[in-house]
């Protein structure tokens, strides 16, 4: 089972958060899919989502997304994915 705590930052304080499930173990190939779900959770447009945040969520359990990772305009100042290891 995969874990993600995804939440959003608006002046360095945590807006909104969440803890989201996911059946099965973790595979970078579905990491779009892990973005998506996570942002329909929070009721957050999807950003777009670059090679270098998949690779960062593997390496490092963390991806960072930005204002500009996404089309439409949010008002956080970035949406953050932790994988929770257990």
């Amino acid at each position: 089972m995969v874990k993600i705590w995804v939440k959003t930052m608006k002046n360095k304080k945590i807006a909104k958060n969440e803890i989201v499930h996911f059946e099965g173990r973790y595979d970078e190939a579905d990491f779009d899919e892990y973005v998506r779900v996570c942002c329909h959770e929070l009721d957050l447009p999807t950003p777009v989502v670059l090679s270098s945040h998949a690779s960062s969520f593997t390496q490092f359990n963390i991806a960072r997304f930005k204002p500009g990772d996404f089309v439409e305009s949010v008002d956080f100042d970035e949406l953050t994915m932790e994988n929770c290891k257990v």
